[in-house]
């Protein structure tokens, strides 16, 4: 019961944190989610708190990321660029209200159906955990590739992840002659890469001018329209039942390719079920529920399969927002030697993997769906005047600067900002983004140990 009461405590706090920062454009979630789960692991909440905190936390923001992206034509987060087309020709029909009912909608449809089928999943794939544990090294060397490759960056990103691997390799090196291991820092650097790029470029003049604005950027925001009584909306009756079963048919899907990118997933969703609907007005709001319910179904499928069945971040997603999921130490690890896991994989059961999702799903519908349906607007409206982007950045890197302090101190902090800077620029640069660089930071503690075995070095 202690337990319940805390993941149900815990999954409330994620949620309606999560709520709130889902509303504010630009919020990454590799940045905003990772570093908070941390801190919550670090501060020794139990192993279902801690799921449920992170799976309300996800779900939340999938919610309300459709917010700015579809009242303000901002994207919330990087999941929601690939909405961004379909709701902005909506907003310009003058209907951005239909957009983000569509896409709220969808959402909450997709999470609840993704959890158990996620589960299922990881149930199948579960027995062959021991044999792909023992071929971990080679298993992340191969997904790295794989991931490199298919993120923006194709083979720029495969050539880069050669040099990216050694800097890690070179930096492990140099502070294990200080005596200090570190594993929190990495993560942490490149979950924060391209805050700390932009930060320093703001520094250079070049940069700089590239930065700098003529005017405060205008934002015209349509008039509140509500169409239902009551506090909760029923999603099954602001999507049609086509669009539900479309919706339902891309969440099972979606469900069970947790080692693809979640953002190519989405895009590839929205384009099948775009070809199959002739009407306009029809095909734009089936794309965008369809796309806002995958974002749901491909971070849940992508951290619940690999952490059920394998404990190891086999994926975009468990190896970036999840990642503290998997190796967070000294409460989380996954051994770079032989693969060993010691992290929820290994503290909960499958069945309580179901009853905290479905758990950590349910809140979140009960907070972020209908505060998001109902006061959609007028939360909009006081992000867009009120809420300093510059404050909540400043938050996140002060919880960054204090979590590398107290993991490796100065020389922490200095692998924070280096790996930062050099992953920020890559992300920026040549689209090397986090999910290749953790696949990266991965492949060089547990893929180069193997290989050089191999080579006999």
């Amino acid at each position: 019961m202690y337990e319940i009461l805390v993941a149900v405590g815990l999954g409330l706090l994620g949620s309606v944190l999560f709520s709130l920062i889902g509303l504010v454009s630009g919020t990454d979630e590799t940045t905003t989610i990772a570093p908070i789960t941390l801190l919550v692991v670090l501060l020794g909440a139990p192993p279902a708190g801690v799921f449920t905190f992170w799976m309300a936390a996800a779900v939340s923001k999938h919610m309300t990321h459709a917010v700015p992206t579809a009242l303000l034509g901002i994207p919330g987060d990087t999941l929601a660029v690939p909405l961004l087309q379909q709701a902005t020709a909506l907003r310009n029909l003058g209907a951005p209200h239909i957009a983000l009912r569509k896409m709220l909608a969808g959402a909450v449809i997709s999470a609840f159906i993704a959890v158990p089928m996620a589960v299922l999943f990881a149930v199948i794939l579960a027995p062959f955990g021991t044999y792909i544990t023992a071929a971990a090294p080679w298993i992340f060397l191969v997904a790295a590739l794989f991931i490199a490759y298919s993120s923006a960056g194709r083979w720029a990103s495969v050539v880069a992840l050669v040099p990216f691997v050694f800097i890690i390799l070179a930096m492990q090196t140099y502070t294990g002659t200080h005596d200090v291991k570190l594993a929190i820092c990495y993560f942490l650097g490149i979950a924060i890469g391209p805050l700390v790029a932009e930060l320093i470029s703001a520094m250079s003049p070049v940069e700089a001018k590239r930065m700098d604005r003529d005017a405060y950027r205008e934002t015209t925001i349509a008039p509140d329209v509500k169409s239902w009584g009551g506090y909760f909306p029923n999603p099954f009756r602001v999507l049609d039942r086509s669009q539900t079963t479309q919706v339902a048919a891309a969440s099972a899907v979606t469900s069970a390719t947790f080692v693809f990118s979640p953002v190519a997933m989405t895009v590839l969703a929205g384009e099948i079920v775009g070809a199959r609907v002739k009407h306009a007005y029809h095909r734009l709001t089936s794309v965008l529920s369809v796309k806002n319910g995958v974002t749901e179904s491909t971070y849940i499928a992508e951290a619940l399969i690999p952490l059920i069945a394998f404990g190891l971040p086999l994926s975009p997603v468990a190896a970036g927002p999840a990642a503290p999921l998997f190796n967070a130490p000294p409460r989380f690890t996954v051994d770079a030697e032989t693969g060993v896991v010691n992290n929820l994989h290994n503290m909960m059961s499958v069945t309580e993997f179901l009853f905290y999702g479905l758990a950590a799903v349910a809140i979140a519908a009960l907070v972020a769906y209908p505060f998001a349906m109902n006061y959609a607007r007028s939360a909009a409206a006081f992000v867009a005047r009120k809420i300093s982007h510059e404050a909540i950045i400043g938050t996140f890197f002060g919880l960054v600067l204090v979590i590398g302090l107290w993991e490796g101190g100065l020389l922490g902090l200095a692998v924070i900002m280096t790996i930062g800077l050099v992953g920020g620029l890559l992300y920026r640069i040549i689209g090397f983004n986090t999910g290749v660089q953790f696949m990266g930071y991965y492949a060089a503690i547990l893929s180069m140990p193997a290989i050089l075995k191999l080579l006999g070095a």
